[in-house]
């Protein structure tokens, strides 16, 4: 909420990259808000959120869309970074305030579209063979349709596009050098990229691993609720913990430091602009 009002209040959306990290925080919202249902479920009838009820097919659907649109915005957020820092495709294509926010609704349709499948039908509530035990009434297949494919998005992308950023700042700081000027912006520019990159996959690897081996996990599973009480329940919990410190962690990682991480980057292009009149 504060990372929302805070763009609101600078009228600072007309950036795309802060269109971007202001649906980020309203995802984290989405988040905490429908595990925060989900807890009060559990506190009134602990028995539901285990063995399964029509109640908590909407938490359960709320819960899932918004840890979809969290994935694809750090996706987006990463993709958008890579383009600002590549001058050979920044030549090509600009990103825009119009693209950021087709890439939100686009983002936003597609959680919703995936994370409502158990609302419209894709739900076990009569077929008990292929129930889940971690996330009853959801069904495992529907699980490993909509958890393993963007959990691997996930970790791939953002791996990818951050690399490239890290390559593309090293070789032109090779390249300044090579010319004898001076590379501190570069190299600082560098640093902090790494650093941040580094953060971001971390806490993505420690928050979604988990979650994505409790889902394998209940695929491979053949035993029934009373048989893995009380200890897989707890590993359930512990997973619900690291996505919500994901909350926490994502306005530490992507807004507290973007004005340091803007100011490096709006650096780069006055080097680059510079070059190019010289040349």
């Amino acid at each position: 909420c504060t990372v929302i009002f805070t763009r609101l209040a600078t009228r600072d959306l007309h950036k795309p990259i802060s269109i971007l990290f202001c649906n980020l925080a309203v995802s984290d919202l989405f988040t905490s808000f429908s595990g925060f249902w989900i807890s009060m479920l559990f506190i009134t009838n602990p028995d539901i959120t285990i063995f399964g009820s029509r109640d908590m097919l909407a938490p359960y659907s709320l819960y899932t869309t918004s840890i979809l649109s969290t994935i694809y915005n750090l996706v987006s957020i990463g993709i958008e970074r890579y383009l600002a820092v590549a001058e050979s495709m920044r030549a090509r294509f600009r990103v825009a305030r119009n693209h950021s926010l087709a890439v939100v609704f686009t983002s936003w349709v597609l959680a919703f579209s995936l994370g409502c499948l158990p609302l419209m039908g894709w739900n076990c509530l009569r077929a008990g063979s292929s129930t889940s035990v971690l996330y009853s009434p959801f069904c495992v297949n529907y699980l490993v349709f909509v958890t393993l494919p963007n959990v691997v998005v996930a970790f791939l992308v953002p791996l990818f596009t951050y690399l490239r950023i890290i390559i593309i700042l090293r070789k032109r700081k090779l390249r300044m050098q090579a010319c004898g000027q001076a590379t501190g912006t570069y190299r600082s520019a560098e640093t902090q990229v790494a650093r941040t990159s580094i953060s971001i996959w971390l806490l993505a690897l420690v928050s979604y691993a988990p979650f994505s081996a409790g889902v394998i996990l209940d695929a491979t599973n053949r035993r029934c609720h009373t048989d893995l009480y009380p200890g897989v329940y707890i590993f359930r919990n512990c997973t619900a913990i690291l996505i919500t410190i994901t909350c926490l962690g994502n306005p530490l990682l992507y807004t507290l430091r973007l004005r340091a991480l803007g100011a490096k980057l709006k650096a780069l292009r006055c080097l680059s602009a510079n070059r190019i009149r010289a040349g």
